[in-house]
């Protein structure tokens, strides 16, 4: 488990979750949008757990 990943992960998807509340406040907000940062956050989080099991993961993608 490598806890500046672990880090790194949670404040990504807490970056998405605001992004997501923002565009969703938005007087019309695009659904492509929202769906989009919806499936990179589900992706986030599938991360997250993997980590946080100590397991590997196929991705290799940085959130810093």
């Amino acid at each position: 488990m490598n806890p500046s990943r672990i880090w790194r992960l949670r404040n990504h998807h807490r970056w998405l979750e605001d992004r997501i509340r923002q565009e969703q406040r938005r007087p019309q907000p695009d659904a492509l949008t929202v769906a989009e940062l919806k499936r990179q956050k589900l992706m986030v989080k599938d991360e997250l757990f993997l980590a946080e099991a100590g397991l590997a993961s196929a991705r290799t993608t940085s959130y810093a």
